[in-house]
């Protein structure tokens, strides 16, 4: 066999090295799968291209499995809020409601700051029912549950009781202060009346405040509010 001894062959050490006629990568380059390997504890001179396939491989699979935690955490996330919510309004349902009043209760023994009860019944809606039928009364229910939504602060909490029984809480504000703040919304619900084919369904509401205390229970703060709820419509009559 002929040799060309003009063109000597020349091994470019600084670009790698082989092994078994196999090219490797230099050690200089820092690859992710090289660096996960660190980690691993593997030593560089074992860092083959079956090992970095293995590791590349390997860190796919955890990548995978990290997109999909994500994607079950967000899925979940919306479980929990579709949980929270009522069925026919966007306000949270009993369960949830008595959820964050049990939250505020604590509130109140943690740093002493005041938060009140609203409870909220609204005035002939059996008529209303009667009158126009589920349709109508489902109508009425959304547009007081917006009017809510859109009346109160963010530190705020609206729920919905059942049938057309509501109850906000209302984060550092005084019996006094959530009553007076129960007349303004009176005051926006007269003035902006729910439209239902064409036409008004006017009705109002009683309510009832109670400031919560540290050794409330929330269904004894809730029966609190329910009392002071009947007791303000008597006085109305």
């Amino acid at each position: 066999m002929k040799i060309d001894r003009a063109r000597p062959t020349r091994v470019a050490v600084a670009s790698g090295y082989t092994r078994g006629g196999v090219a490797v990568a230099p050690a200089t380059a820092v690859t992710p799968a090289l660096a996960s390997a660190s980690v691993l504890g593997i030593p560089e001179e074992e860092f083959t291209p079956r090992v970095r396939d293995a590791i590349m491989g390997l860190m796919g699979e955890v990548e995978s499995l990290r997109q999909q935690l994500q994607q079950t955490r967000a899925r979940l996330g919306e479980m929990e809020q579709v949980a929270d919510r009522d069925q026919l309004l966007p306000v949270l349902n009993r369960r949830a409601f008595v959820r964050e009043l049990t939250r505020h209760i604590g509130y109140t023994v943690r740093y002493g700051t005041p938060a009140s009860l609203l409870y909220f019944d609204l005035d002939g809606f059996k008529l209303i029912n009667d009158t126009y039928g589920h349709a109508g009364g489902d109508a009425v229910l959304a547009h007081f549950a917006a009017m809510l939504a859109g009346h109160v602060r963010d530190s705020d909490t609206v729920g919905r009781l059942g049938g057309d029984e509501f109850a906000l809480i209302l984060a550092h504000a005084t019996a006094e202060q959530a009553a007076r703040k129960a007349r303004s919304l009176l005051d926006a619900l007269t003035a902006s009346p729910t439209i239902w084919e064409g036409r008004p369904l006017p009705v109002s509401f009683s309510f009832g405040a109670f400031m919560l205390r540290a050794s409330d229970s929330p269904e004894a703060a809730i029966m609190g509010a329910d009392e002071a709820m009947y007791a303000q419509k008597r006085g109305a009559r």
